[in-house]
């Protein structure tokens, strides 16, 4: 059976990456000043944060059903079958769309809700191109995904109050008390949704409180204190150097879980919270 892999631009794999790997990425829309921009194809990182310093507003969107029947049908004439992950549906309601779009296709689209973005989006999306390229079913890759959903953490610390006002998700008191009291909070995603964590006054104890609660997580809930059986990333919004040297920091920490990957987080997070931000995640590893 010949299976394609889709993704979207969420899941940090871009379009060059996506053609070398043998994986379609779908482009994420954004709307600025009334004009649609599509990530990583009319829209760099670059060029994100600037107009982001600039004041634009900018609004995310979802796939147009369109483009999505467009690719699916054109992947079929030489597929059996296509899976499609997209971010989280407690993130998106494009998971929710692409599952209606896909009940017109008779069984040969199937979309995955496993819960992720960025890094952890990723790494689900190369371990279905892994179990594809080994001949694994459509339904079977589904399946293996959405039963390991949970099996992924990420924690972020913000620089900035502004973004998470803007987008409604604090008041504008709050923000201006946190922006006073120099507050970084701490985020995190487990499983569907963005939500609030912890707070921290400095970027260095920021760190330390994700790192702790990466330990808490490594032991309880992946039983695996060393991170051995774990991918363990960071993602970053346009704050690179920072992040290279928590990877350092990281490795120090966890020697075991090997090479570290560094990442951009997705432009769709990057909107609610600005630039500056700092995040790790750990996902468990699949025995393919």
């Amino acid at each position: 059976m010949r299976v394609a892999i889709v993704t979207d631009s969420n899941s940090g794999i871009t379009q060059e990456q996506g053609r070398e790997a043998g994986i379609y990425v779908v482009p994420m829309p954004f709307m600025m000043a009334g004009e649609t921009y599509f990530e990583d194809i009319s829209l760099t990182q670059k060029s994100f944060y600037e107009k982001l310093a600039e004041g634009a507003e900018i609004s995310t969107s979802q796939p147009s059903p369109a483009s999505l029947i467009e690719l699916w049908n054109g992947l079929l004439k030489e597929h059996d079958a296509v899976i499609h992950i997209p971010m989280s549906s407690g993130l998106s309601s494009s998971c929710e769309t692409a599952h209606a779009l896909a009940a017109d296709f008779g069984g040969k689209v199937l979309v995955v809700n496993n819960q992720r973005i960025s890094v952890t989006q990723r790494q689900s999306v190369l371990e279905a191109k892994a179990m594809a390229d080994q001949g694994v079913s459509a339904e079977e890759i589904k399946r293996v995904l959405e039963e390991t959903a949970l099996d992924s953490t990420i924690y972020i610390t913000v620089d900035t109050l502004e973004y998470l006002k803007k987008g409604g998700r604090i008041t504008p008191a709050a923000a201006l008390l946190g922006t006073f009291l120099k507050i970084k909070p701490v985020l995190t995603i487990q499983g569907e949704k963005l939500d609030a964590f912890a707070k921290a006054r400095t970027m260095k104890q920021a760190k330390s409180m994700m790192i702790t609660a990466v330990k808490k997580d490594l032991e309880e809930r992946f039983s695996d204190p060393e991170g051995a059986g774990v991918h363990m990333a960071v993602a970053h919004t346009d704050n690179e150097t920072a992040a290279l040297e928590f990877k350092k920091e990281l490795m120090e920490l966890f020697p075991k879980a090997g090479d570290i990957y560094v990442d951009h987080l997705s432009l769709s997070v990057s909107c609610h919270i600005g630039p500056g931000a700092l995040a790790v995640a750990c996902t468990k590893k699949l025995s393919l």
